[in-house]
């Protein structure tokens, strides 16, 4: 029998986080085999305390998830969004978002932490993934005839289609010369987690400030009953390091400022970290026996939450071509295979992208006639139930044409 690293599989994955492992996964139950390579130390990412970030998963990722078998051991870390209500400024004139009897939630968030353990565990169960982790990789190959990862200590992992599944500085695509359209906002997200005086009632809020929206997102309450949210605060880049040095009680009187009351006093800020945003898009996400998955084809601002649900549509639409291609007989790195892929989801995410991006120029125009526009367009909004009811799909992740592994 073949050692692992000798053999040649379907897929040689270049990065195993959150889009990475799943796609290796979903692959997995379509009997494709893979090499799935990552630099860091997976007992690292998954130690408690390493990672406050939360991550809203929408309806149709949560499919994916039940599709793939790791939502059941998620099930109890979920914290329902069952509705979200959006503010400029905690004026009057908000709009709810509220779903219907049968529509089910708006989302659920999950910890960061819970995501990768779910999914680290699930692939280390699966003969068909071979995962190297804390490796670097020093060479790419691919040609008509297939590809390879050569590593630091001289290892060459073996593979028909690679996968560029690193994020945003993704050196695959790079290397491949895939040209990429940016922009910096000059803002950065700011995110801790918070516990507080009221409870959430399931609701996420989003409140918009002239220098970027104010998210609070529900989590689960702690065992003792604390209520907890997850924050995601949008801030200047120029005031961004003023406000990570803020020490913990100035930090705390600042968010309170911002929440308005709805959430009552907080009482305690966990550990806070920071990413700048950007928006980026690449002109192409395939190339001679490459696909490009998650934020190494495209950035988006995190306004709408829709960062990593808009990956793992890439991953049910990249899983889906491969096994109607192995039907008829192709191989993985077949052109016509992956031309179906840029077709794809080349529209889909740079719609999104585009709606994200113009949310953000509209919400980010300082001065009181924008404010007073916005507060019109939300009023009208929240009379218009087709309106509203689309934007209830966007957020679940329901709209556009599905791949199967996202629908229920």
């Amino acid at each position: 029998m073949t050692h692992p690293t000798e053999e040649t599989r379907d897929l040689v994955i270049l990065g195993g986080g959150l889009v990475g492992m799943t796609l290796a996964l979903a692959a997995a139950k379509k009997g494709m085999s893979s090499h799935v390579i990552d630099r860091a130390d997976p007992a690292e990412l998954t130690a408690e305390g390493f990672d406050d970030r939360a991550t809203a998963i929408s309806t149709a990722s949560w499919h994916l998830f039940e599709n793939i078998g790791i939502a059941e051991g998620l099930e109890e870390f979920a914290c329902d969004i069952s509705a979200i209500a959006v503010t400029d400024q905690n004026k009057p004139g908000r709009l709810d978002f509220v779903p219907g009897p049968d529509d089910g939630t708006l989302g659920r968030m999950f910890p960061n932490r819970r995501l990768r353990l779910a999914l680290f565990e699930a692939a280390a169960k699966e003969p068909l993934i071979h995962w190297t982790a804390k490796a670097t990789v020093t060479e790419r190959q691919r040609s008509q005839y297939g590809v390879a990862a050569v590593l630091a200590d001289g290892t060459k992992l073996k593979g028909r289609l690679m996968i560029a599944a690193e994020g945003r500085q993704s050196p695959t695509r790079d290397s491949a010369g895939i040209t990429i359209a940016k922009w910096d906002y000059e803002h950065r997200a700011i995110i801790a987690g918070l516990t507080h005086e009221k409870p959430h009632d399931n609701v996420a809020w989003e409140i918009f400030y002239p220098a970027g929206p104010f998210a609070l997102l529900p989590m689960n309450d702690d065992a003792d009953g604390t209520h907890r949210s997850s924050l995601v605060w949008t801030v200047s880049e120029k005031d961004g390091a003023a406000v990570m040095k803020l020490g913990d009680r100035a930090f705390l009187a600042e968010v309170e400022k911002r929440m308005g009351g709805v959430l009552g006093r907080v009482l305690s800020v966990g550990q806070r970290s920071s990413y700048p945003l950007g928006f980026h898009h690449t002109a192409k996400i395939t190339a001679e026996r490459l696909a490009l998955i998650g934020d190494a084809a495209h950035g988006i601002h995190p306004i709408a939450g829709q960062g990593l649900n808009l990956g793992l549509r890439d991953v049910g639409a990249l899983v889906e071509v491969l096994a109607d291609g192995a039907r008829l007989g192709l191989d993985p790195g077949d052109p016509e295979v992956l031309k179906r892929y840029e077709t794809w989801r080349g529209l889909d995410s740079f719609m999104v992208a585009l709606a994200t991006d113009g949310l953000t120029r509209l919400f980010g125009a300082p001065g009181k006639t924008a404010s007073a526009v916005r507060r019109l367009g939300m009023a009208a909004v929240q009379r218009t139930p087709m309106l509203k009811n689309f934007f209830m799909d966007e957020a679940r992740g329901v709209s556009g044409d599905l791949p199967e592994l996202l629908k229920a």
